[in-house]
């Protein structure tokens, strides 16, 4: 990777619930995350989440607003492997449904954010779910 790539993030809550995905690929496969990727070229950031969160979850959101930039930093030695600067949204869930696992998510769930706590998250999820615990 040459340069940092921009990704979203949805922080999709309902009743106090938050969606979360388990990662099927690098990095982190297999640990909890939130919904996001890539934003595409002349793709608006508010666009991006959503069609990340449909992607992925099969839900659809309403962006409520912008939550707060992560980083994520990975080295292979003196090798930058991944640098990710993810720009996190809290999205309300437009409908009651269950998520489902689709795109590149093995699974896909909605829980109490503080059970959300005790998963196996990524760090990134773990930093905003803490400072959304605290908020709400």
């Amino acid at each position: 990777m040459q340069k940092p790539a921009v990704a979203v993030a949805a922080a999709a809550v309902k009743n106090g619930k938050i969606v979360l995905v388990k990662r099927k690929y690098p990095p982190n496969p297999g640990k909890w995350s939130l919904p996001g990727g890539h934003v595409e070229l002349g793709e608006r950031l508010e666009e991006a989440v959503l069609r990340e969160l449909k992607e992925e979850t099969g839900l659809a959101g309403r962006v409520v607003k912008f939550l707060q930039p992560v980083e994520y930093i990975e080295r292979e030695g003196d090798r930058v492997k991944y640098h990710f600067i993810i720009l996190v949204y809290l999205v309300e869930l437009l409908e009651d449904a269950e998520p489902r696992a689709s795109d590149d998510a093995a699974d896909a769930v909605i829980v109490p954010i503080k059970e959300a706590l005790q998963m196996e998250l990524t760090k990134t999820t773990r930093e905003v779910l803490e400072r959304l615990l605290s908020e709400f």
